[in-house]
């Protein structure tokens, strides 16, 4: 029986976004043309739509019900994903569209908040331990909240960027506490889960930025104080890197890009804010590395996806022989 595409490639699309609001920033702080951007906003719109449309054509065509992934410890956190890509998607097209962008805000924000609320009140059925805790739990009320208040912001919805914002803050840290717990006390993260330790990076640099944005384009001493817990993590994540290189690629790798991306935005809004030596150079270094990652790691998951086509292909073709040599045998 086909099982429901993961929902980790929901990653995909957000990973997409982020790139595409990296070259926002960074075209904004070079004066280079918003067409720059608009092209990778247009990607990551094209990305989100297609996503949906593989989930509903696999999940039309199998028995396994999608409230199996939605309560599945290491899946159901994911689902998030799909809202939170579309909340940057409105702050993107709010650029050039502006009722359109401020609707699908909206609308991703509320759906994003619904599903906040129900994967809340299924964790507190007290069925899930400690060992459950990955980064993809900082989506449904942290990354949520906080991409949410950026959105909010960005098409001029302030009132819902502060609450947001707060929601973000607060299990930004209830999250933290037990995901730091669940490392500190419990056994090694599996393989497939270890790329969701950078998700960790994500929620403060998000949080800069909407700050940022929502602030008024003036950095003043919270900015400045997530910045700094921004790059804290950052520095945490370095010791790990042996570790990520010495993992096989999968899909899971989509889980470093938007932190990556994240981090790279901020960098360079510092950039353009410092204007350091050499300011400029450094910017357009760090939009080619980040868009070169995304990319390498775009086209690993293609030929990792061809692969496993093919080997499906083979199976089901040496199934069917099997199956027509054990009829002829009957006969």
């Amino acid at each position: 029986m086909r099982t429901r595409v993961p929902l980790n490639t929901l990653a995909i699309p957000l990973s997409i976004a982020g790139l595409a609001q990296v070259w926002s920033v960074a075209t904004a702080a070079l004066g280079a043309p918003f067409e720059l951007a608009q092209a990778f906003w247009l990607i990551a719109a094209i990305a989100w739509i297609s996503t949906i449309v593989a989930h509903g054509y696999r999940g039309a065509r199998t028995d396994q019900p999608l409230s199996h992934q939605l309560t599945h410890f290491a899946q159901g956190p994911l689902a998030a994903l799909l809202p939170i890509a579309a909340m940057l998607l409105g702050a993107g097209l709010h650029r050039a569209i502006p009722l359109a962008g401020t609707m699908l805000a909206l609308v991703s924000i509320a759906a994003a908040a619904a599903f906040g609320a129900w994967i809340l009140s299924f964790w507190m059925r007290g069925e899930l331990t400690l060992e459950s805790v990955h980064g993809g739990y900082y989506l449904p009320t942290s990354a949520a909240g906080l991409v949410g208040a950026f959105a909010a912001a960005e098409t001029g919805l302030d009132w819902l960027a502060v609450g947001t914002f707060a929601v973000g803050i607060f299990f930004w840290l209830v999250i933290s506490a037990f995901f730091f717990l669940r490392l500190a006390l419990r056994p090694a993260m599996p393989a497939p889960l270890v790329p969701t330790l950078a998700i960790m990076i994500a929620p403060p640099a998000v949080a800069s930025a909407a700050w940022l944005t929502i602030s008024g384009g003036r950095p003043d001493d919270v900015f400045g104080g997530l910045t700094a817990l921004t790059a804290f993590m950052v520095l945490i994540h370095v010791p790990l890197l042996p570790r990520y290189r010495a993992l096989p690629f999968s899909v899971s790798f989509w889980s470093f890009t938007f932190p990556v991306a994240s981090v790279a935005a901020l960098a360079i809004t510092w950039l353009r804010l410092l204007h350091p030596f050499a300011w400029q150079a450094s910017t357009i270094a760090l939009l080619a590395a980040v868009t070169i990652f995304v990319v390498v790691v775009a086209v690993k998951s293609i030929l990792l996806l061809g692969a496993a086509t093919r080997a499906e292909r083979r199976h089901r073709s040496a199934a069917e022989h099997h199956a027509k040599h054990r009829r002829t045998l009957v006969r």
